[in-house]
């Protein structure tokens, strides 16, 4: 009998650094700057298609992830106990869809042994989608995008 993947069969806190990585679809919407509406009641989230100065635009990957809080020093870092807290996530998060009790959709690399073609085929990706946020000097309400919050499985 063929074994269960490893987030099917472990809860986000069991899970090693590792699975915990591997988890990271590498989208880069999370790393897409957002405007926030704080007179809203539901405080709703809009995405821009400007991107943290670390993002690459054409890969969506970060430029130096492991010091990328050398670089962003107030970047977070989403973990176990608080992927629920970062209302921000978009909808297609890997992270934020098993901590709602969702599966990985069938475009994850996971199911792809790590390629990122899937990802990408179904419009996932912010790679060649954004700006950095270096090369953007307009204001960035007028930035705001949809796409991030599509979730497609």
């Amino acid at each position: 009998m063929p074994q269960l993947p490893f987030w099917q069969t472990k809860n986000l806190h069991e899970m090693n650094q590792t699975e915990w990585e591997l988890l990271c679809d590498g989208c880069g919407k999370c790393c897409l700057h957002k405007l926030i509406d704080v007179d809203d009641a539901t405080e709703t989230v809009h995405y821009t298609d400007v991107s943290c100065r670390m993002l690459n635009p054409q890969t969506a990957q970060c430029r130096d992830y492991a010091n990328r809080h050398h670089w962003v020093p107030d970047c977070v870092v989403i973990t176990p106990d608080n992927v629920l807290e970062l209302t921000y996530l978009p909808p297609s998060c890997a992270y934020r869809r098993l901590a709602e009790g969702r599966k990985l959709p069938r475009w994850h690399p996971l199911y792809h042994n790590g390629s990122r073609a899937p990802l990408e085929a179904a419009g996932m990706s912010a790679a060649q989608r954004v700006d950095s946020e270096d090369e953007v000097s307009e204001d960035y309400e007028l930035r705001i995008v949809t796409w991030p919050l599509h979730d497609c499985d």
